[in-house]
């Protein structure tokens, strides 16, 4: 199936399930958070619209005037010529300023309102995609969901702002118009309304077409989107194995295909404004026919006229308006339908309403039995905390895949254990259940006796630190690369540093904890981000400690210092390792040896080459290798 095909197919199925209606419904809670504006740009409707209309009946009271025609008014009648025509000049100056004024402010007030909504939806989208499982993330291009964020997002405002406040103007405009007509001459203003009811119809069929080109049009951009931000994170190896030209028509091929849907768009559109340009010199020619045809009957006067041909232009311009503003209001759902998969993708992972254990409040129900073992003769029973069981786990990514294979074992408190295999034996899938990452398909886990699924998340991860073989930075300074976000003292922060041996090396930097990184720590070395990955870690005092591969990038030297640290922040604390070169792993309480998601062997690095099994056999190889 082609990509034209799953978007036509997407679109239909997903515009069958949110009607237009729905789609608006979902922005009117992020007006009401501002609805004085709203309101105020709703009450100047009126006075808009009422200015708009009488100008073309005050042009046509001139011509009556001059002409001496009957059907002028009466207050004007008794005037002198030039009184009156300085009345109607005073009159049409007053209705423009008022207009412009008016307009301006209304402009104005849309503006700042249509702002206020696209701030908000950009806050509870970034807020809801932080919330989503890493599931989620494994499946969606980054390039998609920079596209939804950004120019998604800042479509939205206007279809408030630009658009149903514009186009509710707009008909407001033609409704107060077409009174004034009938209640001057009707049978012009039946021909014009007439005219007005079919073009209205090709319209609305023009902008259906539009909305559905302009779907295409913005996932061609995702995908463009996708394909930029792929290239700029792997510019390396782009450039290392040549790659240049070949990404580069990839993209023109995309780039194409996002032109061609774009030019449909364009086309819809312009339709749309020949259209309304045809009708509306119909309609004057129209209006002067019929008109003509009365006027030579004496049953219509040149000042009558004379206004119907400016009402049948002034008639045309909010619906020339209403079209601009509807093709605002279908970008705008097309950008809506978009946000809403993004808003309506379920989090799978969630902290329960009411979570019935806390870890914390755990920690502290054990210093009555602490002291209570104080008091007593035995006081080496200090109950420890940082049990990890697993009870016949079965995780797959996907359907019955399964990764991970009835796992049933328990980590005591204060053990350190090590996890080794081959590629794809389900290491690291371990540790993501255990940090909650993803949901076991079958089986439970526990920490310290409680199921995880029960704690808050947050609380869940501060029990706990990982630290991964890549060291991420965020751009900003040292010390916020510590912190991430929580508060710590300046001394704690030195305290974490010295700790983990990179109190020297950041003492070294341009502005010491001051120094600014930028985005992902372009300007420093990969050890130098995984001793900040170590800080991290150290600072946050956790009861259990994974490391995942955390030494694989660095230098001997380096990890020399680390691994002094290490044997101190280990101390006490429950471990859980992650390592290929089984060298580091020998003074570890106890080994896994994974296999295709099941747990073959376990014991002491001494135990396991007794046995002559898988560990024995890696372990051979790798001193083979040496």
């Amino acid at each position: 199936m082609s990509i034209y095909q799953s978007s036509r197919k997407s679109y239909k199925k997903h515009h069958w399930r949110n009607n237009d209606w729905r789609l608006f419904l979902r922005l009117v809670p992020y007006a009401r958070r501002n609805s004085k504006l709203l309101i105020t740009a709703m009450l100047l409707l009126l006075p808009i619209a009422l200015a708009n209309a009488v100008q073309p009946l005050l042009i046509g009271q001139a011509v009556s005037l001059i002409r001496n025609e009957p059907s002028t008014y009466t207050f004007l009648q008794n005037r002198p010529l030039f009184q009156g025509l300085y009345i109607i000049q005073g009159l049409l100056l007053t209705t423009i300023l008022l207009r412009a004024i008016l307009t301006g402010v209304q402009g104005y007030l849309l503006q700042k309102l249509g702002q206020t909504i696209t701030a908000g939806i950009r806050q509870d989208l970034f807020h809801h995609l932080t919330s989503l499982a890493v599931r989620f993330f494994d499946r969606t291009p980054v390039g998609k969901l920079v596209t939804r964020i950004t120019s998604d997002v800042e479509v939205l405002g206007d279809v408030f702002s630009t658009g149903a406040i514009g186009i509710i103007s707009d008909m407001f405009s033609m409704l107060v118009i077409l009174g004034l007509m009938f209640s001057i001459q009707w049978q012009l203003a039946a021909l014009l309304l007439v005219m007005l009811l079919p073009v209205s119809g090709l319209i609305i069929y023009f902008q259906r077409r539009y909305r559905q080109a302009n779907y295409k049009a913005r996932e061609e951009l995702s995908i463009l989107n996708s394909q930029l931000q792929e290239n700029v994170m792997g510019i390396n190896v782009v450039q290392l194995f040549r790659r240049e030209q070949y990404n580069a028509e990839l993209f023109r091929a995309t780039n194409q295909r996002y032109n061609q849907r774009t030019d449909e768009t364009i086309f819809y559109d312009s339709a749309v404004s020949a259209t309304l340009e045809w009708i509306g010199l119909i309609a004057i020619a129209g209006v002067l026919w019929l008109g003509g045809w009365l006027l030579l009957g004496n049953n219509l006067t040149f000042g009558t006229l004379s206004a119907f041909i400016l009402y049948a232009q002034r008639l045309f311009d909010p619906l020339r308006d209403f079209a601009e503003k509807f093709t605002v209001i279908q970008s705008g759902f097309t950008a809506m339908e978009r946000v809403s998969d993004l808003l309506d993708e379920p989090i799978e992972i969630s902290d329960r309403a009411n979570p019935r254990f806390s870890l914390l409040d755990q920690q502290f129900g054990y210093i009555d039995e602490i002291i209570a073992n104080l008091e007593s003769e035995d006081t080496h029973q200090t109950p420890q905390l940082g049990e990890i069981r697993f009870e016949n786990v079965w995780f797959a990514y996907k359907d019955d895949d399964y990764i991970l294979k009835d796992l049933d074992f328990v980590i005591h408190p204060g053990e350190k254990v090590a996890l080794v295999g081959p590629t794809g034996a389900g290491k690291s899938s371990i540790i993501r259940l255990l940090c909650r990452l993803y949901e076991p398909t079958q089986g439970r886990i526990l920490v310290d006796g409680v199921d995880i699924r029960e704690l808050p998340q947050a609380e869940l991860r501060r029990y706990m630190s990982v630290i991964l073989q890549d060291g991420f930075v965020f751009a900003g300074d040292v010390k916020s690369n510590i912190t991430l976000g929580d508060y710590y003292t300046p001394e704690e922060i030195e305290a974490a540093a010295q700790k983990t041996n990179i109190a020297e090396f950041i003492a070294q930097l341009p502005a010491s904890y001051h120094t600014q990184l930028r985005e992902r720590g372009t300007n420093l070395s990969s050890g130098q981000k995984q001793l900040l990955a170590f800080a991290r870690a150290a600072i946050r005092n956790p009861q259990i400690l994974v490391l995942d591969e955390a030494t694989a990038s660095l230098d001997v030297a380096t990890e020399a210092l680390i691994q002094q640290a290490l044997n101190e922040l280990l101390i006490g604390r429950t471990a859980i390792i992650i390592a290929h070169r089984l060298s580091t792993i020998r003074d570890v309480d106890r080994i896994f040896v994974l296999k295709r998601g099941e747990l073959i062997e376990q014991g002491s690095h001494e135990e396991l080459l007794k046995t002559g099994g898988l560990y024995s056999t890696l372990h051979n190889l790798q001193m083979l290798g040496t």
